[in-house]
């Protein structure tokens, strides 16, 4: 079976979109599950928040354009299950550059096809950035699911229904029929308001089943870990962010079927 491919996304920054990225990778990778993330966003924190430096040359860029293998851009990270497509700067130039190409909507498909059908990994995760521009629906025309990261605040509700509806026009165009909401995930709860609280029950009446039961909290050490270029398992494997994450991986885990089927080919 190939890999199942999840895009992370939401236009809205500061969600908690690419401490999920990294968590949830790093959670998954943790129960042997062979995982890539792929950083299709220009700032790079998904690939700096894994201890990587951002160097020309060494993301999805040039495949993109159509030099070079998507193969070749893979790292290899400190977990033997958790690999990295970096990004860099230069993927800013994607949003301007891809839609003078044909099929510009499935450039990053195709350039992903190799990896997602080498065996070599059960989950593919694309962290995409904060808009809904060309690099992220690219990234939904190749995802089979979205996730989608939630702040727990009333304002993050309002943009909701855009992107769901970007995901079914996406999806009843042509552009990707495969794909499917496959979670909202609830991020930044406190614990000391009623807002966290009302914010997750309204998202619940209305998707009762696409809200992971796992809520991510607002967490000092979630947003420490970056800095130091290590997952929250890495850095404080015993926090409340920690347990969150893993029991978020749980969920993934049991929702799509995910197994351990690559093991003994990585």
């Amino acid at each position: 079976m190939s890999a199942t491919v999840f895009t992370i996304a939401n236009q809205k920054g500061g969600v908690g979109k690419t401490t999920t990225a990294i968590n949830l990778g790093s959670a998954l990778a943790n129960q042997y599950i062979n995982t890539l993330i792929v950083d299709m966003d220009p700032q790079a924190n998904s690939t700096s928040g894994l201890g990587f430096s951002k160097k020309e040359g060494a993301s999805i860029y040039a495949p993109l354009m159509g030099e070079g293998n998507a193969q070749e851009k893979i790292l290899p990270t400190r977990n033997d299950h958790l690999f990295l497509i970096p990004a860099e700067v230069d993927l800013a130039a994607v949003e301007t550059e891809l839609i003078e190409r044909p099929n510009y909507l499935l450039q990053l498909k195709a350039c992903l096809d190799s990896i997602m059908n080498s065996f070599r990994f059960d989950a593919i995760i694309m962290d995409c950035p904060p808009s809904l521009g060309i690099i992220s629906m690219n990234g939904l025309a190749a995802a089979d699911y979205l996730l989608i990261a939630l702040q727990c605040e009333y304002l993050a509700l309002e943009g909701l229904g855009q992107i769901l509806s970007v995901t079914e026009q996406i999806r009843e165009s042509g552009v990707n029929p495969r794909l499917q909401l496959g979670g909202i995930i609830m991020t930044m709860f406190d614990v000391r308001t009623r807002l966290s609280e009302q914010v997750v029950n309204e998202v619940k009446t209305h998707f009762p089943d696409k809200i992971f039961n796992s809520v991510i909290p607002r967490s000092i050490r979630l947003s420490e870990a970056p800095s130091f270029g290590k997952s929250i398992f890495e850095y404080e494997p015993n926090s409340p962010g920690a347990h969150a994450y893993k029991k978020l991986a749980d969920e993934v885990i049991q929702r799509f079927e995910l197994d351990k089927k690559n093991l003994m080919l990585s």
